[in-house]
């Protein structure tokens, strides 16, 4: 335990005897408790580095000028302050569960008291007054921590087995909607299209060595020592050859991409992203998608602060950073842990406005990034509060990512905010006419449309109307005839059973429970076309 403070900040955040007479007789979820007064949160808000404290609470650490160490490890960064409400509506919700009275507002000379604390048990000791006291050989061997090199390995960028879809040769890929079953491969890619061989990078002559698992807290080789004075360097020159160093290091090597994703090198990597300079801050960026691609490195990323800066580029950056940006936040947006964060910190509207970039690559990662991030049910009604819904029918009409889209839809669908607002948008007619008039672009796009339906009339009594309306039932019983694939005549039948029910008391929704659930679709298949574009390219760090 030392002297790096962890184990003492985490145990004085429940000695204070009158927050611990405001603890509930039922034990919350973690979720709920705040980091740092260790108590169930009264105004939960989320920082720019992902996590939820009680609002108070960061106001007495800023006051305090004082950024504490949390139990994993890392720094909050304090810099933006946004009110959670979905973890606000969940403690509330709990409370009524449970019978427990609300928090109340905490006080802040208890909260200031429990900071002072942390920030006492965090300094360092002072000096021995008697500098002459003589200490046995015995007792400092046993202050010496026993730490040998941390051997990292390769933390898969999958659920299931690495599989190149790439190179299978296969115009259409498999595509799973909310809880796989194991072994299957998570949707779409893993890895941004921005990761191509093509990717332009400037070139800069280093030694690139073999970074072996050196344990994160231990000394600095000579290359990071060289790497990282660079990226902190005052001279432009030189931020842009560390950003470029970094970006080769990172490029190929898995052990690389573990061993420099620490504190020491994401601070200046950080303001980097955020550089004026063009050239630096595209390699900066894209030196950090090249981090992301391991997996226990998107939740470290995601907790420096790096989702703001992210945006930022994503916003304003050049035509090439906008490609890294977009492919950042798809890579970061595959850990669950991230989904929410992501959404909170502001990411879906530049997301919904990239889909309209002139880069295909861009395009594609924004699209990708915004359906992994729909997985979670309080992005699906951030996003539908944004009005985005005729946006994408436009754009599945216009034939613009068509099978991407419809996915984004099938997972607004899930929540009722989504469906309410597709049927308002008049997304039966749109489905219906696309597949009637055959102007889907794939097997697998036509056959997402079909499972767009199938969400929309989920225990949906107004859905049979314009079902109806649309003149769904011949177009539906076309498709699960004659014209649809295995999984789209399963739920066009289903469909059609349910249009079909003696009376609109019949159809209790039973069949649908199975399929559609609160968390997304779950055990049914998707496909996405392969229309072409660099999504069927060879992909590898760049």
């Amino acid at each position: 335990m030392g002297g790096n403070g962890k184990h003492r900040w985490r145990i004085s955040f429940h000695r204070n005897s009158k927050l611990e007479q405001q603890q509930p007789k039922h034990p919350p979820p973690n979720e709920f408790i705040c980091p740092i007064s260790g108590s169930l949160m009264s105004d939960p808000v989320v920082v720019a580095s992902g996590q939820t404290f009680e609002r108070l609470s960061i106001q007495v650490c800023n006051d305090l000028s004082f950024s504490p160490t949390l139990p994993d490890g890392t720094r909050p960064d304090f810099s933006t302050i946004i009110p959670n409400l979905n973890i606000r509506t969940s403690i509330q919700s709990w409370c009524r569960k449970t019978k427990t009275v609300h928090p109340p507002a905490p006080d802040y000379s208890s909260l200031e008291r429990i900071v002072k604390d942390a920030m006492a048990a965090a300094a360092p000791p002072p000096p021995p007054s008697e500098p002459d006291i003589r200490v046995s050989e015995k007792e400092l061997l046993k202050a010496v921590p026993d730490n040998p090199p941390v051997i990292f390995s390769h933390a898969a960028t999958e659920l299931g087995p690495r599989v190149n879809h790439f190179n299978s040769g296969s115009s259409e890929e498999s595509v799973v909607i909310g809880g796989a079953s194991p072994g299957t491969p998570l949707p779409f890619t893993v890895r941004p299209t921005c990761f191509s061989s093509s990717s332009s990078v400037s070139s800069v002559e280093i030694t690139e060595v073999e970074i072996q698992g050196q344990n994160p807290s231990g000394p600095l080789s000579e290359e990071e020592e060289k790497l990282v004075a660079k990226m902190k360097s005052n001279e432009v020159f030189e931020q842009e050859e560390g950003a470029i160093s970094l970006r080769n290091l990172t490029r190929s090597s898995e052990e690389a991409r573990v061993s420099l994703c620490t504190h020491r090198v994401l601070s200046p990597l950080r303001s980097l992203v955020a550089s004026r300079y063009g050239v630096v801050q595209v390699n900066a960026v894209a030196s950090l998608v090249n981090l992301s691609l391991e997996r226990q490195n998107k939740v470290r990323i995601v907790r420096s602060g790096f989702v703001p800066y992210l945006i930022n580029a994503l916003k304003g950056g050049s035509s090439e950073t906008q490609e890294h940006a977009a492919g950042a936040l798809f890579s970061l947006a595959l850990d669950d842990d991230n989904k929410m964060a992501i959404g909170v910190l502001g990411a879906l509207q530049p997301l919904m406005h990239a889909l309209r970039s002139e880069s295909e690559r861009t395009r594609h990662d924004s699209a990708l990034a915004l359906y992994h991030l729909t997985l979670v049910q309080s992005n699906r009604v951030k996003l539908v509060k944004l009005g985005v819904v005729p946006t994408l029918l436009s754009m599945v009409k216009s034939g613009t990512l068509a099978s991407r889209v419809l996915l984004i839809l099938c997972n607004l669908a899930v929540c009722m905010e989504g469906r309410t607002a597709m049927l308002d948008a008049d997304a039966v007619e749109c489905f219906v006419g696309l597949l009637r008039e055959n102007e889907l672009d794939s097997e697998s796009t036509r056959e997402n449309c079909v499972a767009a339906l199938y969400a929309l009339s989920h225990r949906s009594l107004r859905f049979k109307g314009l079902a109806r309306e649309a003149r769904a039932m011949e177009v539906l019983k076309e498709v699960a005839e004659v014209t649809g694939t295995e999984r789209a005549r399963e739920k066009a039948k289903r469909i059609l059973q349910m249009m079909r029910a003696a009376g609109d008391g019949d159809d209790d929704g039973s069949e649908h429970d199975g399929v559609l659930e609160s968390g997304g679709l779950t055990r049914m298949r998707y496909r996405v076309g392969g229309s072409g574009g660099r999504n069927n390219a060879n992909t590898t760090t760049f």
